[in-house]
């Protein structure tokens, strides 16, 4: 949601959708950038990119989440060679 008006521009904020898988993923992510290679590699990148935490742990929800469903959609379970892993495994 866009805090906006006229000139001013505000910060954005997370809103709508529904607040308890909101809630779960936001817990997951947290994890996932300590333990997922992939996950943490992209935070970091984002953080050196001069992104506030929050900013980037958002991006790394929605990054998450797409991941996920891709796993679902195909009825696979995870394979670190389909994604970008820092660590070559």
């Amino acid at each position: 949601m866009a805090n906006d008006s006229g000139a001013s521009k505000g910060r954005r904020r997370i809103q709508g959708g529904r607040f308890d898988v909101r809630r779960v993923l936001y817990m997951a992510t947290l994890t996932a950038c300590r333990a997922n290679p992939v996950i943490k590699a992209f935070y970091e990148r984002l953080i050196a990119a001069g992104k506030l935490p929050k900013v980037a742990l958002v991006a790394c929800m929605r990054k998450l989440l797409t991941m996920l469903n891709a796993m679902v959609r195909s009825n696979k379970p995870w394979d670190s060679s389909l994604h970008n892993s820092p660590l070559g495994a």
